[in-house]
């Protein structure tokens, strides 16, 4: 790992503070980048994700989409939490958490919105942190990249009518021509663009498409990081004004990443999978495509909505929640292999 992922919490806490800090000092600078847009979509944002996302893109492999037959146990396991279990479970978690528990210390107008933010952050699987996630577990790869792969197939047709049908349950209005902009913009544009140029770089040969992949990877994060400054500057003065809120919206996020990332690992464990797999299924189960949601929720509903500063915690907790998962999923290996009954190296996973 280099020197951005060994330090990667570290980074993320200082773009936030950073971030925070420039929205609350030059508001009005972040009200012009913010209304950079078409169509609702914000320029600068959407950039920055391309960056993030297209060079995680390159990395994987459709073709690989035929190894999930090697690791179809883990592979269930995952696309039941990701698409029957994790939308549904953030729906309910922030209609009673948001909508009622919390509720007389809400602003009233905005719970509608903070419900629709939350679905939105749990509607879509990460696609681009997991593999650091992954590798961070010693991870088997080729289950990785086959659910990432399987995942972002699915994501395409399966997002907007999710979301759709959520966001209708909470008596949301559903602009359906922006939210099919967004997934389009999000996932196919960048999908396609992504395996062209990785076709036009293995072309050049092995050694080519490693050392793109290599310079690629610092902007990548640095978009990254670009982006929570981005996106922590334009909600600067809402975090510093209402922490309160900060910390009630942080609580179904973490309890929904937790939650599902011990049911994954348990099933997992039930149904005799190798830990190698096991631990990114947990992880994979978990984590959301925050950069997705927070795109839509600013398409959807604004900048300074509250569904748009929902995405947005979603970011605050997402890799130190995800850090300690990985630390969880290593640190119970011993307990997992002895109620799954069986050794898990890559070798074996791939039998």
């Amino acid at each position: 790992m280099g020197l951005f992922e060994r330090y990667l919490t570290l980074w993320v806490a200082l773009c936030i503070v950073a971030g925070v800090a420039l929205g609350h000092i030059m508001p009005s600078f972040f009200g012009a980048v913010a209304t950079a847009e078409i169509a609702k979509v914000n320029l600068p944002v959407a950039v920055l994700i391309w960056l993030m996302i297209v060079p995680m893109l390159l990395k994987i492999d459709f073709g690989s989409l035929g190894q999930v037959r090697e690791h179809w146990r883990g592979v269930g396991v995952t696309l039941f939490i990701n698409w029957a279990v994790k939308p549904f479970s953030m729906a309910l978690l922030g209609s009673f958490f948001i909508g009622h528990v919390f509720a007389p210390m809400l602003p009233a107008g905005q719970i509608p919105s903070y419900i629709a933010g939350l679905i939105l952050l749990a509607a879509a699987p990460c696609t681009a942190m997991v593999f650091v996630w992954s590798n961070l577990c010693e991870g088997e790869p080729h289950y990785t990249l086959s659910q990432v792969a399987l995942n972002d197939v699915i994501m395409v047709f399966l997002f907007a009518p999710l979301v759709g049908l959520l966001l209708g349950v909470a008596s949301i209005s559903v602009p359906w021509g922006t939210l099919l902009l967004s997934v389009l913009l999000y996932i196919v544009v960048p999908v396609i663009v992504a395996q062209a140029w990785r076709r036009v770089l293995l072309q050049k040969g092995g050694d080519a498409f490693a050392r793109s992949l290599r310079t690629l990877q610092p902007l990548s994060l640095a978009a990254l990081l670009a982006t929570l400054v981005l996106l922590f500057g334009f909600q600067g003065e809402q975090i510093v004004r209402q922490p309160g809120v900060i910390a009630i919206l942080a609580v179904p996020i973490l309890v929904q990443v937790y939650f599902n990332a011990g049911l994954a690992y348990w099933l997992s464990r039930r149904f005799g999978v190798a830990w190698c797999v096991a631990a990114p299924a947990a992880l994979i189960g978990a984590s959301n495509f925050f950069e997705l949601a927070v795109a839509a929720a600013i398409s959807l509903f604004g900048l300074d909505s509250g569904a748009a500063l929902a995405t947005v915690v979603g970011v605050l907790v997402e890799v130190p929640v995800m850090l300690s998962v990985v630390r969880i999923v290593k640190a119970t290996r011993g307990w997992y292999e002895a109620g799954a009954g069986k050794v898990s190296t890559p070798a074996e996973a791939r039998q």
